[in-house]
């Protein structure tokens, strides 16, 4: 940022890298969204392959946290047998990731006590 300005932001779309998204849900635990890469009149680009990832949530007593997870699959078929196993490892983590924050958090609180010499 210059003299207060905000920066400048590129917005030109990147039309080598277009996909038409998909939504796929069991209106239960599992949302996969189906990426299917697209031309720029829209066809789709079979020289690229389609992209899937899981979505789902867990509720914790501060609310929803959410948790995603890139499913390395060809088809939805493949998508849906490996969303539960990805989903578990999105958890573990996530959970790791939180341990790893609250350990901080309390290092941070054991740095700061006031050590008095001499006792």
């Amino acid at each position: 940022m210059n003299n207060g300005q905000m920066p400048e932001i590129n917005f030109t779309v990147n039309v080598n890298n277009l996909y038409r998204e998909e939504s796929i849900t069991d209106l239960k635990v599992a949302s996969i969204r189906h990426l299917i890469p697209v031309k720029q009149d829209g066809s789709v680009d079979t020289d690229r392959k389609p992209v899937f990832y899981g979505h789902t949530q867990l509720m914790s007593p501060q609310g929803p946290v959410p948790l995603q997870a890139l499913l390395e699959a060809e088809t939805l078929e493949e998508a849906m047998a490996i969303f539960p196993k990805s989903m578990k490892i999105a958890m573990d983590q996530l959970l790791e990731k939180y341990q790893k924050m609250a350990d901080q958090q309390q290092q941070k609180k054991g740095d700061s006590r006031i050590i008095v010499p001499g006792r």
